[in-house]
């Protein structure tokens, strides 16, 4: 019994192990898709990693300024939201060359301007190396370790430095993935919100005017009673205007959050009308679109889905919203078997729906294609150029 009870001892400790061990990675992976704890966390790996006194991030707030939000190791909130416009300082220079700077000693180094000198040496700081956090194409924020005295930084320092900025606009680039697909679930959620509460509320509203309006008709003689649905009338007008005004706060939203906000619910209309599995994914944020293009892609996955639903006998459908080639494109893509109902069928591109659209796209300056795969799925494809870049 003792040996049994020590293996289930130990069993159990093993399993608690992993599980702490899937509990940490958890934590990490939500620290890497919130984009607050990502930089804040870069500020101290920064530290910890390269072995300097402090690390800090400035993150972008417009093409030519940075402002410094998280720090490690600092002493003093002197750098604290201090904002660095293009040109000027460490910070500054990084953003104006595009590539690292360091100095030896900040208040003293040539190599730069000084308007920052008060704040540098008020944290006691000497040696210094800032490096471009990048995402995509676009620098998107700026790295910095410093120390306490002076001190030559390597290359070795620096290219240590700049592996960290690496991994951190990764992360930003999940962060704002991440971002994106929350809020597209939000504005879902407020959609469904204003069209239950239309329904119920609304429509329960609407009957109590309608049955107390009829009363005040059949009751003539009475005043007292009279002067009380007056009242009641009232009140269900007032309740009916701040309803309208709820439903239309809830309606409100960005064009760049309307457009994947309503693919994602032709995705769900169409998985519960065929019982096809049907996700909706946001590669990366988008640009603005205005409502011809967004319209011409809404009506490309509408047109997408339509045709698997006609024709592919798909396992799944996945719809797919992203950046490319300054513009946005959408993709349908199917696992469908291409069974067609007769060896007439026209090849996949050739309906009359997909020639509208592709004439629609073709006066935007875009473009509509869909092509059978090898492993017999069809994809669809509409891209649209960004409002004044045409191709």
């Amino acid at each position: 019994m003792t040996a049994r009870r020590h293996a289930a001892e130990d069993l159990a400790a093993e399993h608690s192990a992993v599980l702490g061990g899937l509990l940490r990675e958890r934590e990490e992976l939500l620290a890497t898709l919130d984009r607050v704890a990502a930089l804040n966390g870069t500020a101290r790996l920064i530290r910890e990693s390269i072995g300097t006194h402090s690390g800090f991030v400035a993150e972008l707030t417009g093409p030519e300024q940075a402002v410094i939000r998280w720090m490690s190791g600092t002493r003093t909130d002197a750098l604290q939201d201090l904002a660095v416009p293009i040109g000027q300082g460490i910070g500054g220079r990084v953003l104006a060359l595009g590539k690292p700077v360091r100095v030896n000693d900040y208040v003293n180094s040539p190599s730069i301007t000084h308007q920052f000198d008060a704040q540098v040496r008020g944290e006691g700081l000497a040696a210094m190396i800032a490096v471009p956090i990048v995402s995509g194409t676009e620098t998107v924020a700026i790295a910095y370790a410093a120390m306490r005295e002076r001190r030559d930084f390597g290359d070795d320092a620096v290219q240590s430095l700049e592996d960290i900025a690496t991994e951190a606009g990764r992360a930003l680039k999940l962060a704002s993935v991440a971002e994106a697909d929350r809020e597209t679930a939000l504005s879902s959620e407020r959609l469904r919100m204003q069209s239950a509460l239309h329904d119920s509320v609304g429509a329960l509203l609407f009957s109590i005017g309608v049955q107390v309006r009829n009363l005040h008709e059949d009751i003539s003689d009475n005043p007292a009673l009279e002067s009380r649905l007056r009242r009641l009338e009232g009140d269900v007008s007032a309740a009916s205007r701040a309803l309208r005004e709820s439903l239309l706060a809830l309606s409100e939203s960005s064009p760049e959050r309307a457009l994947p906000v309503e693919l994602a619910e032709h995705c769900r209309s169409f998985q519960a009308r065929c019982g096809v599995p049907a996700r909706f994914v946001q590669l990366a944020p988008v640009p603005r679109l205005d409502a011809e293009r967004t319209g011409l892609l809404v009506a490309a996955v509408r047109e997408g889905l339509l045709n698997v639903e006609k024709h592919a006998e798909a396992l799944s459908v996945v719809v797919s919203l992203l950046p490319s080639e300054d513009g946005v494109q959408v993709v349908v893509a199917d696992d469908g078997t291409g069974h067609r109902s007769g060896d007439e069928e026209p090849e996949p591109g050739t309906g009359m729906g997909l020639r509208a659209l592709a004439e629609r796209a073709a006066r935007l300056g875009g473009r509509v294609s869909l092509v059978r795969d090898e492993d017999d799925g069809c994809t669809l494809r509409a891209w649209v150029p960004e409002p004044c870049r045409r191709r």
